[in-house]
This record gives structure tokens, C-alpha cells and sequence, in this order.
């Protein structure tokens, strides 16, 4: 008795998950949109949010590596952070300025300071150029 051997994908099976493939791929939106009674094939999408300004996300990460370096949670290597090193500088100035800030009105004064310092470098700095103006500026 010869037994007879069927090829992947033939027979009721092979038929069966053809035509559930086929199914899920017309019902993925791969087919004609579904008429809904609305105007939907008009709709647009919101506009993109327009991206930040650079002195804002400078003043985010400058703020953000100032406070881990004023706590003493990260090493100070302006690389690792991800900053210029324009933006290392503002850095370390922001950072000396909040430890004598620290030092003789508390935690919160340092932290506003922070946040301050961080923003006036930003913006300084983008307005004579940013990091532009060199090799590793």
C-alpha cells in the first residue's frame, strides 16, 4: 500500500489557512476601507508637534546632569552624559554655583538655582551660536 504524501499548504488544511491568511490580511487594512456612513477617507491628522527649541532641551539635560552631579550619583564625564562640551561647561558652572547655594540655604534653593543657571547658560549660549562654533562645541 503506497502512502501518498501531500505537500505543505494542500488539501482542506492547506485551503483553510490560505483563507484565514487572506482574511487576516484583508481585515489589517490591506483591503478597500470599510464604508462607515462618515467622511473618513478626508479626515487629516493633527499637525506634528513642532519640536523644542534647542536652549530647551540644552536646559533639560543641563538641569537633569547638574542635579546627579550635585548629589554625586553619576561620574562627571561630559560624554557619558550625552553633552557637548559647551553644554559641560554651562555644567560645571551651574553645578559650583549650586553647591555654595546648597551650602548655605538648603536643598530647594539649590534646586531653583539649578533650574535658573541651567536656563541662562541655554540661552547664552545659543545666542552666540551653540555648538556650532567648533570642533567640540
Amino acid at each position: 500500500m503506497a502512502t501518498r504524501r501531500l505537500r505543505p499548504g494542500t488539501g482542506r488544511l492547506g485551503a483553510a489557512l490560505l483563507a484565514g491568511a487572506l482574511a487576516g490580511v484583508l481585515a489589517t487594512g490591506c483591503g478597500a476601507p470599510a464604508a462607515t456612513g462618515a467622511d473618513d477617507a478626508h479626515t487629516t491628522a493633527p499637525p506634528a508637534a513642532s519640536p523644542a527649541p534647542p536652549e530647551d532641551l540644552c536646559t533639560r539635560v543641563v538641569a537633569h546632569w547638574s542635579r546627579e552631579v550635585l548629589d554625586g550619583t553619576t561620574y562627571g564625564d561630559y560624554q557619558s552624559m550625552g553633552l557637548s562640551n559647551g553644554q559641560y561647561e554651562i555644567l560645571r558652572d551651574v553645578v559650583d554655583e549650586a553647591r555654595a547655594e546648597k551650602g548655605r540655604a538648603g536643598a530647594a534653593a539649590a534646586d531653583a538655582l539649578i533650574d535658573r543657571r541651567a536656563r541662562e547658560g541655554c540661552v547664552a549660549w545659543y545666542r552666540s551660536g551653540g555648538p556650532g562654533e567648533g570642533p567640540w562645541q
